[in-house]
């Protein structure tokens, strides 16, 4: 496990202990606020896809684009697609750990697949949801659908554990 600024971390373990390469997990600590509960302290659901979108842009920024960077080269990765599916409630005051990792890279478009956990007071881990997000590769100025921009390829085929490590 390498730390990468309070918070946040990289979970590489797998890749590491295997010659075939793992997709690389992006993991984030969220403490939840209050503002994110509803009467009854429990949070709310939509607040699970707001933390998906954190992982999901600290897994971007492991990739060697932090997302705004990828803005920048002309490109957007559109969302199309949610799913979410909630095993055990989060409440206030609760901090969770939301993991989230590249499950399919395609020519045109990708799926992140996400876990959110929180500790127990055993030290077990506790599964509080799981999701997928899809999304397509669009061409800022026309709009429209395009391929994997090739600036992004290589550093995305290695977070979706298609290719080796990065040349030093």
């Amino acid at each position: 496990m390498r730390v990468n600024r309070p918070g946040t971390q990289t979970l590489t373990k797998q890749s590491e202990m295997t010659d075939k390469p793992h997709p690389i997990r992006a993991a984030i600590d969220v403490e939840v606020r209050y503002a994110e509960t509803d009467q009854m302290g429990v949070v709310h659901h939509a607040n699970y896809i707001v933390w998906f979108e954190l992982a999901r842009t600290r897994l971007c920024s492991e990739s060697g684009f932090h997302y705004a960077e990828i803005e920048k080269l002309g490109y957007l990765l559109m969302v199309t697609g949610v799913e979410a599916r909630y095993h055990r409630p989060a409440r206030y005051g609760d901090v969770v750990r939301v993991v989230c990792w590249c499950e399919r890279l395609g020519s045109r478009g990708m799926r992140f697949a996400y876990e959110v956990h929180k500790a127990t007071e055993g030290g077990d881990l506790e599964r509080l949801a799981t999701g997928t997000t899809e999304h397509v590769w669009i061409e800022s100025a026309t709009g429209r659908p395009c391929r994997t921009p090739e600036p992004v390829r290589a550093p995305f085929e290695r977070l979706a554990g298609l290719a080796g490590p990065a040349p030093a």
